[in-house]
C-alpha cells in the first residue's frame, strides 16, 4: 500500500474491519520514504490505534472530526464555506474522478479528504504531491488544529504537508490555531448548526455525517518514488 493509501485508511472512520490488518497497516507505516520523524511518529500512531478498542477509537474519532467545523475534513468547508462556489467546485472534483475511472459510493462527498488520499492514491506521484501542495494550506492549518487538541492525529496532516512540500507558513496557522475559539462545545455546535447543512443531491452524506464504508484493503508495501 501507498502511503497515500495508508493515510487515507487511518484518517478515515476507524471501522471493525481495520484492526484484522493489524500488521499490514503497521508494516505500511515504516515507509522509508517518509523522513526519519515523521516515519517513527506514524508507526507509533498506527500502533496506539490498533491497541485501542474500536468503540472508544471510534468516539475518539467523532469527537475530533464530527464536532464543530474546524477540524471537518470536507476540503471544501474551509475554501467554499456555505457559498454557491462550493457546489461548482464539488461538480468539477466528481468530473475529475470521472475522468480518472475513480468511481464515488452514492453518498460519498468528493472533497472529504480520506476520499480525496484514495483516489491520489491511484494516481502518479507528482500528481499526487501537486494537489497536496495546492491544498497544503488548509492541510497545514488541520494539523495545527489537532496539535492544538492534542491529538496524535496530527502527525497525518504532517506527513502530508511533507509529501507536497508545501510552503505554508507553519508558525503563523500554529499560532492562529492557538488564538481561534474551540467550535467543538456543546454551546458553540448549537449555535453552529442552527441551520440546517447544505447537501448536495445525491451525494450529500447520512443526517450524522458519518463517512460510507469503504473496505480496507490487502496492504502491500509501495516504496515512493
Amino acid at each position: 500500500m501507498s502511503v497515500l493509501k495508508l493515510l487515507s485508511v487511518l484518517m478515515d472512520y476507524p471501522r471493525d474491519e481495520l484492526w484484522a490488518h493489524r500488521e499490514e497497516l503497521l508494516d505500511a507505516a515504516d515507509d522509508p520514504g517518509l523522513s526519519r520523524e515523521h516515519r517513527a511518529r506514524l508507526v507509533q500512531f498506527t500502533r496506539e490505534l490498533l491497541d485501542t478498542d474500536p468503540l472508544a477509537a471510534q468516539e475518539r474519532w467523532l469527537a475530533l472530526f464530527d464536532r464543530g467545523r474546524a477540524m471537518s475534513l470536507l476540503l471544501f468547508e474551509h475554501i467554499h464555506g456555505e457559498s454557491r462556489d462550493r457546489g461548482q467546485a464539488m461538480v468539477d472534483l466528481m468530473e475529475a474522478y470521472r475522468k480518472s475511472g475513480f468511481t464515488l459510493a452514492t453518498k460519498e462527498l468528493p472533497d472529504y479528504l480520506p476520499l480525496l488520499l484514495e483516489y491520489l492514491a491511484q494516481r502518479p506521484q507528482p500528481e499526487g504531491a501537486d494537489w497536496l501542495r495546492h491544498v497544503s494550506h488548509i492541510v497545514a492549518l488541520l494539523g495545527a488544529r489537532a496539535a492544538e487538541r492534542q491529538t496524535s492525529y496530527a502527525v497525518l496532516f504532517d506527513i502530508l504537508v511533507e509529501i507536497g512540500a508545501g510552503g505554508p507558513d507553519l508558525r503563523a496557522l500554529r499560532e492562529r490555531a492557538r488564538e481561534e475559539p474551540r467550535d467543538d462545545t456543546p454551546e458553540a455546535m448549537d449555535r453552529l448548526w442552527e441551520e440546517e447543512a447544505v447537501r448536495f443531491g445525491n451525494e450529500a452524506p447520512g443526517k450524522n455525517c458519518t463517512p460510507p464504508a469503504r473496505a480496507v484493503p490487502t496492504v502491500t508495501r509501495q516504496v515512493p518514488r
